[in-house]
């Protein structure tokens, strides 16, 4: 919180918060008194010296944890980050548009440009702190060249932890509504200790393939607008024919966009199969630069180009203008690899009934073309990989062992937080200002010191680079069909099978 603005009384923090947004349209000046009173009415003040607004008028956000910290102060709240959170969003909610309002301005812009609509709902989004810009600029991020390009790397420090007694206290706050954190019925959900505050979350209603989705943006976002995309119906992922169509509509409506899906199955879907979602924003990234390993021709795609892309992930991308025939060309490729098995590469469809095969789809425009990534995965384990056959191997998992996603099969690594500190462990071993690292970082640490004439000037890219290289093989464990011989020839095989049926 801003030291200066603690010690300016409230009144005059309540007097410039509400000024803010008059002074930039957000809210009538006719609300003024309004607003006043229910911001009153939210911190527990009963009386008011109106003031006139002041030069803090410029700094919302610092005012904001101003009025959050007089809660906690008057014990309005509890100081705990998820009373906070709460509290927070409630207070936004007094100068964010109601969502018939919300959806009224974005098809008033819609009608001019989709970008122009995009455009308003998120600087909307930021303005009244849904997107939790603060938070996201702590997050540690640089790029990583490689033979597949420019990887981008991200630690994740955005989302707050919890502390010892919101744990304790999180059995008290379960409840069964909203069924999950991606129903619409978070719009304007109070949250509690264990849902965050979402009291000025807006989404926007779209028709995707006659269904009413809805759109949004992310709290905690990992790249330049980063979307969600979700069922109005409460279901369980699907990622089959009817996922690449909704993808390639939700593109027809939002062309600057890229939308893709999480495969359907554990270990390598994303953290929320039991929603029916995607996810999309205005980003481009490494795998969308990828080049073609080679072209081949299948029969059933007249009018669709087809190439298996080098990346250390198994993609084939599908590219043309007719959107049906991408969709049914997507479909034949999907069928063939749901029920594709190649023991000599450990690819098995099933066993015991139990499916394996699944698909990562991508999709995006190219000027007037449709293009569609399918990516290829497997989450069959073993004895030697309880974790997953085709999930990072425990060498690397001292730096990413989470479920490789959509994110990260597009070559943007989102590593876990604890790795801030780790790393500073390791940067100080290796130029002598430590005896040891945690122990899972130990060899690898070694390992660079053999490697590497280390200073004080290089280690820091010596050790970005390092994990920069345990991405790239984070992914190729991920891949169903390697980069070496062996696997080119598997993948080949997969081909030619795709192609003959």
């Amino acid at each position: 919180m801003n030291k200066i603005l603690s010690e300016v009384p409230i009144d005059q923090i309540v007097t410039d918060f509400v000024e803010y947004y008059i002074k930039r349209g957000k809210v009538d000046a006719l609300d003024r008194i309004y607003l006043t009173n229910r911001l009153l009415d939210l911190i527990g003040k009963s009386d008011f010296s109106p003031v006139e607004p002041s030069a803090y008028s410029d700094q919302p956000l610092d005012l904001l944890d101003t009025l959050i910290a007089y809660a906690v102060e008057t014990e309005e709240i509890e100081d705990l980050s998820s009373s906070r959170d709460v509290f927070g969003a409630k207070v936004m909610d007094l100068v964010t548009p109601l969502p018939s309002e919300v959806n009224q301005l974005f098809w008033d812009h819609y009608d001019k440009s989709p970008k122009e609509a995009t455009d308003v709902f998120f600087d909307l989004s930021r303005q009244n702190n849904y997107i939790k810009t603060r938070e996201i600029a702590k997050n540690i991020e640089y790029t990583h060249p490689t033979e597949y390009g420019d990887l981008e790397i991200t630690i994740n420090l955005s989302k707050p932890e919890k502390d010892p007694k919101e744990i304790a206290l999180a059995g008290k706050s379960e409840t069964n509504y909203p069924e999950c954190k991606l129903c619409m019925e978070n719009e304007g959900y109070e949250g509690h200790l264990t849902h965050p505050g979402r009291a000025n979350h807006r989404i926007v209603r779209m028709d995707v393939n006659g269904e009413e989705w809805g759109f949004q943006y992310s709290p905690y976002a990992y790249y330049n607008e980063h979307s969600i995309f979700l069922s109005r119906v409460h279901r369980k992922m699907d990622v089959g024919v009817q996922a690449i169509r909704n993808l390639l509509d939700i593109l027809t409506t939002l062309p600057h966009y890229f939308v893709g899906s999480n495969a359907g199955l554990p270990i390598v879907g994303g953290s929320i199969l039991s929603h029916d979602h995607y996810q999309g924003g205005r980003h481009t990234f490494p795998l969308e630069r990828a080049e073609a390993d080679y072209s081949f021709e299948f029969s059933a795609a007249s009018g669709v180009e087809t190439s298996v892309i080098k990346w250390p992930m198994s993609v084939i991308r599908l590219s043309g203008r007719d959107k049906e025939k991408v969709v049914e060309t997507a479909d034949r490729i999907m069928k063939s690899w749901e029920n594709y098995s190649d023991e000599s590469v450990g690819i098995f469809a099933e066993t015991e009934g139990t499916p394996h095969n699944a698909v990562t789809p991508i999709a995006r425009r190219d000027g007037d073309k449709y293009q569609l990534d399918l990516v290829l995965r497997n989450n069959r384990t073993s004895k030697d990989f309880p974790d997953g056959i085709f999930h990072p191997h425990p060498p690397v998992q001292h730096i990413k062992k989470e479920n490789i996603g959509l994110i990260e099969v597009m070559g943007l690594a989102i590593l876990p937080p604890r790795l801030k500190d780790e790393l500073k462990v390791v940067r100080e071993y290796l130029v002598g200002k430590g005896d040891s690292v945690d122990p899972i970082h130990q060899k690898w640490a070694d390992d660079l010191k053999a490697k590497h004439e280390i200073t004080e000037e290089n280690v820091g890219k010596i050790v970005d680079d390092a994990v920069g290289d345990v991405f790239i093989d984070v992914l190729k464990d991920a891949g169903v069909f390697k980069r070496d011989e062996e696997g080119k020839a598997a993948f080949k095989r997969f081909i030619d099978h795709l192609t003959s049926s």
